[in-house]
């Protein structure tokens, strides 16, 4: 009996996503397990500290959209179903656990940069994906 059965991918479609969709493939084919591709936007407000007075939802509807379509091509080059496809927004960390526990995810699989010295203590998503998740969680290494 394998101990991995659905494995939750959190990708940031960079260049260096395919390093991290690919750990996430083998480990899916060495356990038989289902694969979960998501992505996490982060909301416009965010990036501006929320202090522009101005609508931003045609921005944050654009970015929606391309994410969608950038994780799309993703999952069809490798073969995940389009309802295992999830792009959602919010705060990477918060949003990666809430989806790990709702589709019951048993291992979470996000990319780490391997950050040292102050970077590392001003936190990663790899790190906050860590600190908080039920399950067991694979930080793969990006070089």
């Amino acid at each position: 009996m394998s101990t991995y059965k659905r494995v939750l991918a959190a990708i940031d479609l960079t260049e260096e996503a395919p390093q991290v969709l690919n750990r996430a493939i083998e480990v899916c084919k060495a356990h038989n397990a289902e694969l979960l591709l998501c992505h996490v936007v982060e909301p416009v407000g965010y990036a501006y500290g929320g202090d522009i007075p101005m609508d931003l939802t045609e921005l944050q509807d654009q970015l929606d959209a391309a994410a969608k379509d950038q994780l799309a091509s993703y999952g069809k080059s490798h073969g995940v179903s389009e309802e295992n496809q999830i792009v959602t927004v919010g705060r990477p960390e918060t949003e990666i656990h809430r989806l790990s526990e709702e589709r019951q995810a048993d291992l979470i699989i996000v990319g780490s940069h391997g950050r040292r010295g102050i970077q590392l203590l001003l936190g990663s998503t790899a790190n906050g994906v860590l600190h908080g998740a039920k399950c067991d969680v694979l930080a793969v290494r990006i070089s």
